[in-house]
This record gives C-alpha cells, structure tokens and sequence, in this order.
C-alpha cells in the first residue's frame, strides 16, 4: 500500500488511496459512498468493506470535486415562515436528518410573510445553485422554476409535491373526543390568515363541528391576528374570548403555542384547566408534555414530515420522473392533563 493509504497520515486521504486499501476501482468505491444507483448490483458485504476503509482512513469526499465531475452541487434551498417557532424549526430537523445521510447540504431562509423577500430568496437561492427546495408553512403562489416540495403546502401547481396534514382526520380526532366528554360549549382559535394551514384547518373544524352537532357560537370564535412564536400568541386571544361573557367548557387553539398562552389567560380569569375549562392544542410541539398541565393535542409527526419532504425532493432530482402532487399524512390524538369531562355550566 502507499503511503497515503494510512490513517493519520498528514494530507488528503484520496479515493483512489481507499480503492487500493480495499483492492477494488475507483468508480465501485465512489459508486459506494456516493450511495449511485450503479450501487444496487454490489454485494452488501463489499459495501460494508469499503465504508469500513473509508472510516478507517478518515476519507473525506472532496465536494468541490464532486460538484464538478457531477455539474451538481448537492444543495437544497429551505424557505420558511420562521426559524425559531417549535412548528418550522422541528421540520427542519427532520430534513436536515434526512440531508445528512444523503450527503446534501442545504440552505434556510426566513421570509416573515414579506411577499418581496419571499420572491427575492427564490431568485437567491436558485443563482446560489440549489437543485430544489423545500418550503415550510409558506404559501406558494406560481409553479418555481425547480423541483419543490411544500410542507403545509395547499395550492396544485405544476412541479410541487405538498406535503399535507388530514386536517378533516385531526378534527374528527378532537371534536369527537370531547364530544364524548360531554362538552357541548365549545371555543375556537382560528389561524392567522398567513399561516399556510389556516383555511384548511379551520373548513375542516367547521364541517365535522356542524356534522356532529355541535353549534359554533361567533362570539366564541376569535381570529389571531398576529405572528408571534411564543405563547403570547394565544394569551390576548383568550383574553378576548373571555371578555364576551359568554361561558365555555373547552377551547379548541390553533397550536400548541397559542395553547399555552391561553391557559395563562384562564388561570388569570379565576379559571381552572381542566375543571372548569379543558384546552386541546395542536402540533404535539417539543415540550408540550412538560407544561403544567400537560397538554392534550392533535400531533403532526413534524420531524417525519421534514424527512418525507426531503426524501420526496431528492427523488425528484435524482431523476424519478413521475412524483406525487400531494402527500397526506396522518394525524394523532394525544391526550394528556389539560382536558377533562365537561362541568355543568350554571
């Protein structure tokens, strides 16, 4: 073996040094840990070899390299609402799980809802080099010029993939749950109207509410009205809620977040979670079992929605000509300490 075959050698461990190691071509090494298609015919046991020596020698693939002998750059645009809110920070784990693994790089914008920095980043990143991106919670209003999958994604345009919650599923869930809790006076927070779930989620709300029987007073309907990550979110919502004087059993929030907030609010008006009023919130974020009470929830397995999204992109550039315009994915009831059988209103 040469010189540079060895482990802690100074200098670049090259792939031609781990194919001599494992006396093997260069191309069915780099077919290997470039995990190609022309992979699937070797063994597994020749596999297993070649990333044992590719460890072993601490190779490290040469991107610059890779990018040119492919005219790819392995990099995939992210564009979301928020950054730091539990919802888009918890896809974007399970992206940047899924990346990972595939070796691609990805860059993450955060447009606010600014409709001009919106469209600036899609002109950014495409000149940036990104073979595709991946919207989270973002309204996309023309087909993009590259394969894109949109998670919470709503509208039918030509090359997106819209990776979708059963949002009639998850009101089924919570409207019937605490239908046989016996609660009958209901409130509701609905989403702000940029928040890409928003319509979707409340249609489906209304339609199950109206077929179980349920009556939706208005007064006992409030509309956030504002972007804010943190529990104040649904703080001011509930406080409105409860200036109408109308009584209520339970609140249906828009999310965990705005959850939280309005059981402060509750706590606040003398009010006691779940005696007096049970509260389901929405996302099953990081935490939400640790808040005192311990939140019931409608949970979006987020992290698998960002792994599908990334796992449905990268088919889409690595040559599957046929993709899907929508994916659904399944909602789940978690029941925890915020709700409880309904108390007899006076």
């Amino acid at each position: 073996m040469g010189q540079d075959n060895k482990p802690g050698q100074k200098g670049v461990v090259t792939l031609k040094a781990v194919a001599q190691h494992v006396g093997l071509t260069p191309g069915t090494v780099s077919a290997v840990l470039n995990d190609a298609p022309s992979a699937r015919s070797i063994p597994q046991e020749t596999k297993n070899r070649i990333h044992a020596a590719a460890k072993e020698l601490n190779y490290r693939p040469n991107f610059f390299a890779r990018s040119l002998r492919n005219k790819r750059t392995f990099t995939i645009g992210v564009i979301t609402e928020e950054i730091g809110d539990a919802y888009g920070s918890t896809v974007i784990s399970g992206i940047e799980q899924y990346l990972r693994k595939r070796g691609y790089f990805f860059l993450t914008v955060a447009h606010r809802h600014d409709p001009e920095l919106l469209d600036q980043y899609w002109h950014m990143l495409s000149e940036r080099g990104v073979e595709g991106f991946i919207t989270v919670d973002t309204t996309v209003n023309e087909a993009p010029s590259l394969p894109t999958v949109a998670v919470a994604g709503h509208k039918k345009l030509k090359g997106v993939t819209n990776i979708i919650l059963d949002h009639h599923r998850a009101a089924v869930l919570a409207l019937e749950y605490l239908k046989n809790l016996s609660h009958e006076r209901i409130a509701f927070m609905r989403g702000n109207p940029v928040s890409s779930d928003a319509k979707d989620r409340w249609d489906a709300i209304y339609k199950v509410a109206e077929k179980l029987g349920f009556k939706i007073d208005c007064d006992l309907v409030a509309q956030i009205d504002r972007d804010d990550p943190t529990p104040m979110l649904g703080y001011p919502i509930a406080k409105q809620l409860l200036s109408k004087g109308k009584p209520f059993t339970a609140l249906f929030a828009y999310n965990d977040i705005s959850a939280i907030g309005a059981i402060r609010a509750l706590k606040e008006h003398g009010l006691r979670v779940p005696e007096d009023v049970s509260v389901i919130g929405f996302d099953d974020m990081p935490g939400a079992a640790f808040y005192t009470p311990s939140l019931t929830t409608v949970r979006q397995p987020l992290i698998r929605m960002g792994q599908v999204a990334a796992e449905s992109l990268l088919e889409r550039i690595e040559g599957k000509k046929e993709y899907p315009a929508e994916i659904a994915i399944e909602p789940e009831l978690v029941v925890r300490e915020s709700t409880a059988p309904a108390p007899a209103l006076r």
